[in-house]
């Protein structure tokens, strides 16, 4: 009488926790303390999943740490994370936290808190089968930073006659994968490195490949995934990138996966391009902030890409709304520059002044230089040829040294 088959597998596939990661691009060492406690809280997010859907794994495929000797604090608060998940969780090393010799995985301290706080964890150093109770792992572990050899070759060699024919298989790996280039993908490994070649009759062997590096999530093939990392951590290149989820694979012998996305980020990044050319552009430009932003505080992430120039008024307006978004945001990346000018009641302020002969005349050059392109003539101003941004700046001083004076 045949055997029942086996109920699919149920696994979360994770990767590229990077967890330390330094920040070093935002300045507030709050700040920074901040989006690092994120990432480690991710790991409960996944151990919420991992009770709700019944998962009988976690694989993490690769930079669990961001680097290879992470400090104790973070190896504590990583193995205690690890052991609320109720499921075994199964590591391989990745690039940023490569299993070569001296790295965390080798050292005592981590050994003794993976026993005292982490006995669900299980870090696959040795790329051999891995026969469990629900399915065979294959795993595809980084022993150095960057290596030519392709992480998934030793599959080449594998004799599946002997591999049991009834349980679901698990390829998990990390790197880039060879000859699929995507411009929505960050890629974290060294050039051609670490490229993993999903070819050969080995795949055809194989149920579901859990693939790390690439920080958004990615569908390759039928039964190859990136997970993309639980936490966001960058901008998004293209309008379909998304990162923040586990994935949930439902993987039987011999089918395709069922794969579905569940949320695990919690902090938002924004990309946002605008162009400022009147006043009326910076009160659309608060605008779309409310929208977007809300009332939240500490919550965001936004590259801002700007363009243009406002009047001085505008101007000053607009470095107060910079100022605000500073302090209400985890990060402002600003991409471009909005110059400032004088507006036409700016300008006449400055070049109607009888009794000031001397300002109106300076402020009328420094206007027909910055209309003409040429130089200012004046050896009291300067030579030929001034940089029109400096020939605004000086026009913008000048108006404020006025209107100092006035006040």
């Amino acid at each position: 009488m045949a055997s029942s088959p086996l109920p699919p597998l149920t696994l979360l596939h994770s990767a590229d926790w990077q967890i330390g990661k330094p920040y070093g691009r935002v300045q507030d060492p709050d700040k920074r303390a901040l989006l690092r406690q994120v990432r480690l809280q991710a790991i409960g997010r996944i151990a919420t999943h991992a009770a709700s859907t019944g998962a009988d794994l976690v694989a993490v495929a690769g930079d669990l740490f961001d680097s290879p000797t992470p400090g104790r604090a973070d190896v504590s608060a990583v193995c205690a994370a690890i052991g609320s998940i109720p499921c075994p969780v199964l590591v391989i090393p990745g690039n940023h936290d490569h299993g070569g010799p001296g790295s965390v995985w080798h050292s005592p301290y981590f050994q003794a808190e993976q026993l005292r706080r982490a006995a669900n964890l299980q870090v696959l150093l040795e790329p051999a089968p891995l026969g469990l109770e629900a399915a065979v792992i294959l795993p595809c572990p980084l022993l150095r930073r960057s290596d030519s050899a392709d992480p998934c070759g030793w599959l080449h060699t594998v004799n599946w006659a002997q591999l049991p024919a009834d349980k679901p298989r698990v390829v998990i790996a990390h790197g880039s994968v060879h000859g699929f280039a995507a411009p929505d993908l960050d890629r974290s490994s060294d050039g051609a490195n670490n490229r993993l070649r999903l070819e050969g009759p080995w795949l055809d062997q194989v149920d579901y490949v859990a693939l790390g590096d690439w920080h958004g999530v990615k569908q390759v093939a039928a039964k190859v995934w990136y997970s993309g990392s639980p936490e966001p951590d960058r901008f998004p290149r293209s309008p379909d990138y998304r990162s923040g989820v586990v994935l949930q694979a439902r993987i039987s012998r011999g089918l395709n996966p069922e794969v579905t996305p569940l949320d695990t980020g919690v902090l938002s990044w924004h990309p946002l391009r605008v162009e400022l050319h009147q006043d009326g552009d910076l009160d659309r430009l608060e605008d779309q902030l409310d929208a977007l932003l809300g009332g939240r505080i500490g919550s965001d992430l936004l590259l801002l890409e700007v363009g243009g120039s406002l009047s001085l008024a505008g101007h000053r307006r607009y470095g107060a709304l910079l100022e605000r978004l500073e302090a209400q945001l985890l990060r402002l990346k600003l991409r471009g520059r909005c110059e400032a000018a004088p507006g036409e009641a700016e300008l006449a302020e400055l070049t109607q002044r009888p009794c000031d002969p001397l300002v109106a005349r300076v402020a009328g050059e420094l206007q027909q230089a910055i209309a003409t392109g040429a130089g200012i003539c004046d050896e009291a101003l300067g030579a030929n040829g001034l940089d029109p941004a400096l020939l605004r700046l000086a026009l913008c001083e000048l108006h404020q040294t006025v209107g100092q004076l006035q006040g």
